[in-house]
């Protein structure tokens, strides 16, 4: 018993947790207009996540449970980044409106296509999903202090590039995996069982 507990509460999982519980936060932040706490909480969430994922490796531990958790905090602080667009600066929003669709459909897309095959939520953290997750946070503050737009549509477009990869993945898995590089180190993987047959 001990042991499993170690591994749920460990510490990039509670990190994750950590980001999951500043989702309602962020959110309640949002409905206030309070521009400047928004950024400030949305900051330590940013930091956290880039933090889970090295220390899980650092630490030795990566687990299954820690990737599901940082995918389900992901998805719900970048829902949380675009209510926020909506709610505290709409003019931002509206003029973003498009890139804004197909982010949320970057996110959307894989996790339907994970779910209608496999009935569970995607975790690939591809690296290709791991740099735009660095690139993301400046952009997006980028986008907000300086109205500097064009750095924020090109990470949107970068993510289209990830979603399809993720997509791609899930076609060709036979069962769900977690934390897979590339659909290219995938295909190598397939490649090499099938020759040495």
């Amino acid at each position: 018993m001990e042991a499993t507990s170690s591994k749920i509460f460990s510490v990039p999982n509670l990190l994750s947790f950590l980001r999951l519980i500043l989702v309602p936060v962020l959110i309640w932040i949002a409905l206030e207009g309070l521009a400047n706490y928004f950024l400030m909480v949305l900051g330590v969430s940013l930091i956290s996540d880039m933090l889970d994922g090295y220390l899980a490796r650092k630490l030795d531990q990566v687990s299954e449970l820690g990737a599901k958790l940082d995918s389900w905090a992901d998805t719900l602080t970048y829902a949380s980044m675009i209510f926020g667009l909506y709610q505290i600066w709409p003019t931002i929003f509206s003029h973003q409106a498009l890139f804004l669709l197909l982010a949320t459909l970057s996110f959307l897309v894989p996790l339907m296509a994970s779910a209608i095959k496999f009935g569970e939520y995607p975790s690939y953290h591809t690296l290709g999903a791991k740099i735009a997750a660095l690139l993301i946070a400046p952009a997006y503050y980028l986008l907000i202090l300086v109205d500097a737009d064009t750095w924020f549509r090109l990470v949107i477009l970068f993510y289209l590039l990830v979603a399809s990869e993720e997509v791609a993945i899930t076609i060709i898995l036979k069962k769900p995996e977690t934390n897979i590089v590339s659909v290219w180190s995938l295909i190598r993987r397939f490649s090499n069982q099938t020759s040495s047959r």
